[in-house]
């Protein structure tokens, strides 16, 4: 092979090594959290907060019976879901928000059961997740289907590879008209995968990066409502939902 041939692989090799830290980077800095207001972290008269290495734990003060179970979507950093798990919890609902290893729900979807957080059965345990965390919210519905009593799914097209038709659980799943990664057309076309009882609730104008707050979302549209809309009508359904 001729110099000038071992120099055009080599610089081809850089540039190619070079876009692909340049994406991970950007990606990595996407999927961080943007704009969460520090005193959601902060306890109040009404919730109090906790933080452990694997969750933070959103209790109100008032008792309740009722645990929500959340879990992030993939690379996303879970901060970005404090609001919407706050202001469920603010709704006298007992909010656990986990963090997985790496930031990958397939890799800490049995958190919740390894941490025991279903050791009281007298409680109602609902499972939430957005996009991959909503996937494998259902995965473990279809692995664990008697530990779970109400399951929320968020952006996301799946049970895709798996069936919960036959669960005879509550099943809500929300999704946004603009979402680029979790569109409607391949969310119905898994319909059959899901209850023929299951909640389907689109938000006009959400697209999937505001299901939380962090950056835009690579394959994601534009959404046309704001963020503080898209999350105040999502907490809406979800509080409906658990509460009926």
């Amino acid at each position: 092979m001729t110099s000038k041939k071992l120099n055009l692989k080599k610089t081809l090799k850089t540039i190619w090594f070079s876009a692909a830290f340049v994406f991970m980077f950007w990606q990595f800095y996407s999927f961080q959290s943007k704009g969460v207001d520090e005193s959601l972290l902060q306890n109040s008269k009404t919730v109090k907060v906790e933080e452990s290495s694997d969750f933070y734990t959103f209790k109100p003060e008032k008792e309740c019976k009722q645990v929500l179970i959340f879990f992030p979507g993939a690379m996303v950093e879970p901060k970005a879901y404090v609001p919407l798990c706050r202001k469920i919890a603010d709704n006298s609902i007992n909010v656990y928000l986990i963090k997985m290893p790496w930031r990958m729900a397939s890799q800490g979807y049995n958190l919740p059961k390894e941490n025991r957080l279903f050791a009281d059965t007298s409680e109602t345990y609902i499972l939430a997740g957005h996009s991959l965390g909503a996937k494998m919210a259902a995965q473990f519905v279809y692995e664990n289907p008697r530990l779970i009593d109400k399951l929320i799914l968020i952006g996301t097209t799946h049970p895709r590879d798996i069936s919960l038709a036959n669960s005879t659980i509550p099943i809500m799943k929300i999704y946004g008209s603009n979402d680029g990664v979790a569109n409607e057309e391949s969310i119905i076309k898994n319909k059959y995968k899901l209850p023929t009882t299951t909640k389907f609730v689109k938000i006009n104008g959400a697209n999937h990066s505001q299901f939380g707050y962090y950056g835009f979302q690579l394959g994601d549209n534009s959404a046309t409502i704001s963020r503080e809309q898209q999350q105040a009508e999502t907490l809406q359904h979800i509080i409906g939902f658990i509460k009926k």
